[in-house]
């Protein structure tokens, strides 16, 4: 048997995991993965959380702590969720080290409420670096027009980034260059770029599963058998073809001369991350979002089900992206040729992913709201977050992991 994981690391792709909790860190789970999987990474995002924390019992000594200090339900969410990504930094440092910086990385998304503040998503990754406080986190930051001077910003002070809810090629531009903006003004700075990382998370399975919608609802309402039956064949396509397309863009970027010079100077290129690769539909291989975007110097962040797929049966081709950017765009031209709006697609997709982030969100701030009024707690439900730049108004780092 092949060990596809390995196949992967090998074809220049780490793998990552797209699910965190405070159960994976206390039963050696993850540590376990990054042993059995090849695993290097892992994210997280306020969705992921809300699954974590609501209903365990993990939580429940914590919470009563911060009850009896009185914090409100914003620094009780940070203090929990930062001290799951603090403990998960420590199980990946390791690979942090053997990989000089590069990997052994997890990430902390800032509160989607302030997905369109630039000011305020500043200042929340910056308290979350602080938080943290360890060298392999990485702070999302969501790929909003507002969220693009943010993620400079925080890359000039140092702050390593993932960049998130990326759906457009359009804005995958503007990502890349925000990342190019932000590293120069930090060399400028301080001269030296080292351990300074991104990732630019760009979504894969969201876009079919809203593009299949619109072709099933067009096959449907059609007269015309061959518009059906282009409609159908059409498919399952339009999200590999948006990834490889974006890859090209990479390459485009990464390979222009304004990068080679922070190359030269230590910089490391901001790799595509594939983000969102669960298969929705039954209909497809559980696996196609990993094995139809092998392509070197990219990231692949799996649920679990999708990484033990890969393990289990996954078919590593080698580079499935380079060599296919013809097709891609034909994909892209075969549904507009069908009225498929791209630009009406991708801005669908943001607002969702935004508005889904925050539903979660919120529900989590209900969750613990509860759970803190039940151990007695007088609660505060604004959700605030510490101050930019430090620590919260009571306690110190260490307290607010206890």
């Amino acid at each position: 048997m092949t060990d596809a994981l390995a196949e992967l690391t090998a074809n220049g792709v780490a793998v990552w995991l797209d699910d965190m909790s405070r159960d994976r860190i206390r039963t050696g789970n993850l540590a376990d993965l990054i042993r059995d999987r090849h695993l290097v990474g892992a994210t997280t995002n306020p969705t992921i959380f809300q699954r974590a924390i609501t209903g365990s019992e993990l939580y429940d000594s914590q919470l009563r702590d911060l009850a009896l200090r009185g914090v409100d339900v914003g620094e009780a969410l940070r203090a929990i969720t930062t001290m799951d990504v603090r403990s998960a930094c420590d199980v990946l440092r390791p690979v942090f080290d053997a990989s000089d910086g590069v990997d052994g990385r997890i990430s902390i998304e800032v509160d989607p409420r302030i997905a369109h503040d630039t000011a305020k998503t500043i200042a929340e990754a910056r308290a979350l670096w602080w938080l943290v406080d360890r060298p392999n986190l990485f702070v999302k930051i969501p790929a909003t027009v507002e969220g693009l001077p943010a993620i400079s910003q925080c890359l000039a002070e140092g702050i390593s980034i993932n960049v998130t809810l990326i759906f457009s090629l359009l804005r995958y531009d503007a990502v890349m260059d925000a990342f190019l903006d932000g590293v120069e003004r930090r060399r400028a700075a301080t001269g030296s770029l080292q351990h300074l990382e991104s990732v630019a998370s760009f979504f894969v399975s969201r876009v079919d599963t809203e593009v299949d919608n619109r072709l099933d609802i067009l096959a449907k309402e059609s007269t015309d058998p061959a518009l059906r039956e282009r409609a159908t064949a059409l498919r399952g396509q339009a999200a590999i073809a948006n990834a490889r397309l974006a890859y090209k863009r990479y390459e485009q970027v990464f390979g222009s001369e304004r990068w080679v010079a922070l190359a030269a100077a230590g910089g490391h290129s901001q790799r595509p991350l594939w983000a969102s690769t669960g298969v929705k539909d039954p209909a497809y291989d559980d696996t196609m979002y990993v094995v139809e975007l092998v392509a070197p110097g990219t990231v692949n962040t799996m649920p679990q089900a999708t990484l033990e797929a890969m393990s289990e049966h996954g078919q590593v081709r080698g580079d499935t992206v380079r060599g296919h950017y013809g097709h891609a765009q034909q994909v892209l031209a075969d549904l507009a040729a069908l009225g498929i709006d791209y630009d009406d697609v991708v801005e669908v997709l943001e607002r969702e992913g935004v508005e889904k982030f925050d539903a979660s969100w919120n529900s989590l701030i209900d969750s613990i709201s509860g759970q803190l009024e039940a151990q007695g707690a007088s609660v505060s439900v604004t959700g605030s977050t510490a101050p930019a730049g430090q620590g919260p108004a009571t306690g110190d780092k260490k307290e607010l992991g206890q």
